[in-house]
């Protein structure tokens, strides 16, 4: 397993900015990645990073993860969000009955996308299930030729149970032919993302193409999956927020060379100077809180413990809040002119907005955090 600064991947990604940032406003307007983009970022191993190498995938350090995140989100935060939500699609391969994985995950070609959300409904019939449902937010979709829906199993008109009491939740991969893609994506943020609704009618989907993550182990071995499904997806969902933050000062450093205040640029008054510090050393030690956290569990042997599963999701939730706390600061720095569309400071504003209102970094998510660190009995289920 390659180490963060000597993967390729990481280094595709760092080389991709500048024409990614060109290409930025032809995204938001399309409200999807090109799909020639998209076979490109699937060549370079992107969406595969966290398939299991024994798949011909990655099977990445989580730094890796985060790293090549980072750097696509200072390109273009639409493009490194398809990307975030492909790997994170990806990283179920692991959990896939042998046969079913190979089937799916084989291809360095193919590009994933789904929802984990249990949102649909699954009959058991002989050798697999009878599956249909309709799931929003299916980032990346159109581009998409493996397509993930979670469902309930039901028995009957009532859900199955497994033997905690809990029904039974399974994911499901479909083709991209056995799918349909309502157009649904007219948001404020990130919407080069193409986040569509996704429709199965009633299909047969084999038992090798399913599998219940939620309450089985990885069949997989490796370090990796170790981490926690939701963990993981934490700070993907922050490493894109982060990249979208690091572009804002990119942005507001070019803009404030230009802009004058008086006879002084932007760049020459206290008040920016104050605040790009303060930006900078926010971003500074958000990326490092990420970067030592992973550090800290990854040393560890055996299933992440509540005090580690908390702190990766504290970590991220963290990035994700400063990320916002740093566009911020340079929109309102670049004054009337953040607000016109030709200024990429506007975009930031959005789509690091839109990132903010993911689950698995909103202000509740913490509320789990909390609970560990004041060593109360708490769900883990969603660490």
């Amino acid at each position: 397993m390659n180490e963060p600064a000597q993967d390729a991947r990481v280094r595709d990604a760092v080389d991709r900015q500048e024409a990614l940032r060109a290409l930025s406003p032809e995204i938001e307007q399309a409200r999807r990645v090109p799909a020639s983009l998209a076979a490109e970022l699937a060549q370079a191993g992107h969406y595969r990073m966290l398939v299991p190498a024994s798949l011909g995938g990655g099977e990445v350090h989580p730094r890796v993860f985060v790293d090549v995140l980072r750097a696509l989100g200072r390109g273009d935060g639409a493009t490194a969000w398809t990307v975030m939500t492909g790997a994170t699609t990806g990283l179920l391969s692991a959990y896939l009955p042998r046969e079913g994985a190979t089937e799916l995950f084989s291809d360095p070609a193919s590009v994933p996308a789904g929802v984990f959300a249990p949102m649909g409904r699954a009959i058991p019939v002989d050798g697999g299930y009878r599956f249909g449902g309709r799931w929003p937010f299916t980032s990346g979709v159109e581009n998409a030729s493996v397509r993930l829906g979670g469902g309930l199993v039901f028995e009957g008109d009532k859900p199955r149970l497994l033997p905690s009491g809990e029904p039974e939740i399974r994911s499901f991969f479909v083709r991209a032919d056995q799918s349909l893609v309502i157009d649904t994506w007219k948001t404020s943020g990130l919407r080069g993302t193409g986040s569509h609704d996704m429709v199965v009618e009633d299909i047969f989907v084999p038992d090798s193409h399913t599998a219940c993550v939620f309450t089985n182990a990885p069949t997989e071995s490796g370090p990796l999956y170790r981490f926690p499904l939701f963990g993981l997806l934490a700070l993907g969902v922050s490493a894109v927020g982060l990249g979208i933050a690091r572009a804002s000062l990119d942005e507001l450093g070019e803009l404030a060379t230009r802009k004058k205040r008086g006879r002084r640029s932007l760049a020459e008054t206290e008040l920016a100077q104050l605040r790009m510090a303060e930006a900078e050393g926010e971003l500074r030690a958000a990326e490092a809180l990420i970067g030592a956290t992973i550090d800290d569990v990854w040393t560890g042997e055996g299933a992440l413990d509540a005090r580690d599963r908390a702190s990766l999701r504290l970590a991220a939730t963290h990035a994700a809040r400063v990320a916002a706390r740093v566009v911020d600061a340079a929109y309102h720095l670049g004054g009337g002119a953040s607000i016109y569309e030709s200024s990429p400071l506007q975009r930031h504003f959005r789509d690091v907005h839109t990132m903010t209102q993911h689950i698995m970094v909103n202000e509740i998510s913490l509320k789990p955090v909390g609970r560990v660190l004041f060593g109360l009995p708490t769900d883990l289920a969603q660490l």
